[in-house]
């Protein structure tokens, strides 16, 4: 069995992906700008996630199942994503991808990017058509906590040798948990508190910092 030397936990929304899903959504669904500011709210960390998240969802009441594939269409990865989990791949490393979107869209890029591991919310649909709810637990910051965790000592390894990535408040206690966290094109409450920093959209400089850290 191969040892793996290290793991890679990320958010997905504005961190894997340009776009933020949610956002896409709600534009589909004639309510983009009210999502918006929810979701700006949120990620300062001014709003409680659950109950951002609900609010938001709320407003898709009604759209059919079908729309995931107009949204996908519409995701965009941030330069050097596939390249980043190759390389890491290549280090002996695991990718998981923790989110507060959904799986009908994070799965999708999981298997496209040949990520690992996913953890992310799911919608409940009835007859082809979003109810407004969720179902199952919320991906909230414990929770991207506790998988950064539960994924680390499936592979024997210690958070010390795990890395954490991600752009709103919610990251902040996994970017702190892990041992190297860092704030990727990052909200301001994020920059203060994460140990490192990417401040350009590629996703590839994370690699500079494992070789600067690891030296």
């Amino acid at each position: 069995m191969i040892k793996i030397k290290g793991l890679l936990v990320m958010d997905v929304d504005s961190t894997l992906v340009q776009e933020e899903v949610i956002d896409l959504l709600g534009e589909e669904a004639g309510v983009g700008q009210q999502v918006a500011a929810i979701t700006e709210r949120a990620m300062r960390g001014e709003l409680d996630f659950k109950q951002a998240l609900a609010e938001r969802v709320a407003t898709l009441k009604g759209l059919p199942e079908s729309i995931f594939d107009k949204v996908y269409a519409r995701i965009h990865f941030n330069k050097n994503a596939k390249e980043l989990v190759e390389e890491l791949h290549a280090r002996g490393y695991k990718v998981g991808l923790v989110s507060g979107g959904f799986h009908e869209t994070v799965d999708r890029l999981a298997a496209e990017a040949n990520i690992d591991y996913v953890m992310a919310n799911h919608l409940e649909t009835v007859d082809g058509v979003l109810t407004g709810r969720t179902y199952g637990d919320i991906v909230t910051k414990e929770v991207k906590v506790q998988k950064l965790r539960d994924w680390a000592i499936e592979n024997g390894l210690t958070l010390a040798e795990t890395v954490a990535m991600g752009d709103g408040a919610n990251d902040l206690p996994m970017i702190q948990s892990a041992g190297i966290g860092i704030a990727f094109c990052a909200k301001p409450i994020v920059r203060e508190q994460a140990p490192y920093q990417i401040n350009e959209p590629d996703l590839y400089k994370v690699i500079e910092i494992l070789d600067e850290v690891r030296k």
